[in-house]
């Protein structure tokens, strides 16, 4: 295979158009087995051309490849948000680690779990889950800079501590959710807040809230009432899903909008393009399973 390789990446500075073309595509169709050859080849080309045609290829392998992964998540029932929000994080970081993301999750699981008490009411062990959250391990919302594409990426949330409503709500209740406690996200218009949920205290589904939970500001516990005032104020309806947990698909998609509007704003044509071509992943497939 490396004499193949070795002869197409010499045409890939070729200046009829029609050859570069079919040397990208033969070079695109063995998909992420020849990037590391790919990145000796552009430590070893003294040719500006050559070393971005390389570049342009590495990255539409790895985009494809995200775009494969996160087919397959949706299609597959969209179970693990966190294998979601890895998957989306590896289009702006395709060489993360996605086991310290992992570890780091546990590493903050394991911390409330040493000073949880199962026999806490529901608002006592959220006032200590946020305690650990935001006082022991510092997250807060990045009101500085709310339009930074990294407060969408969970690998960059968890280094730096800041994030948008959203990858602090996800991060949290991922947490929680492996504590066994029931906190989930709610879709909001404007706004993405987490619910507590007990479905053996009621008989509709909205009846299950206890009381709701702001991640962008300290884990702020209110209740439906809220919700109801700040929905007037946008002047909408009080609709059902406004005030129940939502699909882990709703969850991506809304993170992958909130990137495309992050790229807009600055002015990142090719990113806006790539970030929609996963977003109709997501939208236009049918239900997941």
């Amino acid at each position: 295979m490396n004499k193949e390789l070795e002869s197409l990446v010499k045409l890939l500075d070729d200046p009829d158009e029609q050859v570069s073309r079919n040397v990208e595509e033969r070079l695109l169709s063995y998909g992420n087995e020849i990037i590391d050859y790919l990145e000796s080849a552009w430590e070893q080309s003294f040719d500006a051309l050559v070393q971005q045609r390389i570049e342009n290829l590495v990255h539409k392998i790895q985009f494809n490849d995200v775009k494969n992964d996160l087919t397959l998540w949706y299609q597959g029932g969209a179970f693990d948000i966190l294998e979601g929000m890895i998957i989306i994080n590896r289009y702006q970081y395709p060489d993360m680690d996605s086991q310290k993301i992992v570890y780091q999750i546990e590493e903050i699981k394991r911390e409330v779990w040493l000073q949880i008490l199962y026999s806490m009411s529901p608002v006592e062990m959220i006032k200590l889950f946020n305690h650990v959250f935001y006082n022991v391990y510092g997250f807060t919302g990045n009101t500085g800079n709310h339009q930074d594409p990294n407060n969408s990426y969970i690998s960059q949330v968890l280094e730096s501590k800041k994030g948008n409503q959203i990858s602090l709500a996800v991060i949290y209740s991922i947490i929680a959710q492996k504590l066994d406690i029931p906190v989930y996200g709610v879709n909001l218009p404007q706004h993405f807040i987490l619910a507590y949920v007990d479905e053996s205290l009621a008989e509709s589904p909205q009846e299950e809230v206890l009381f709701y939970i702001n991640a962008f500001n300290k884990g702020f516990i209110f209740g439906k009432k809220d919700v109801d005032s700040f929905l007037k104020q946008l002047n909408l309806p009080p609709e059902v899903q406004y005030y129940q947990a939502c699909s882990n698909t709703d969850i991506i998609r809304r993170v992958l909008r909130n990137l495309t509007s992050s790229y807009l704003k600055s002015g990142n044509e090719d990113k806006v393009t790539e970030i929609g071509e996963l977003l109709k992943i997501v939208e236009d497939q049918g239900p997941a399973l």
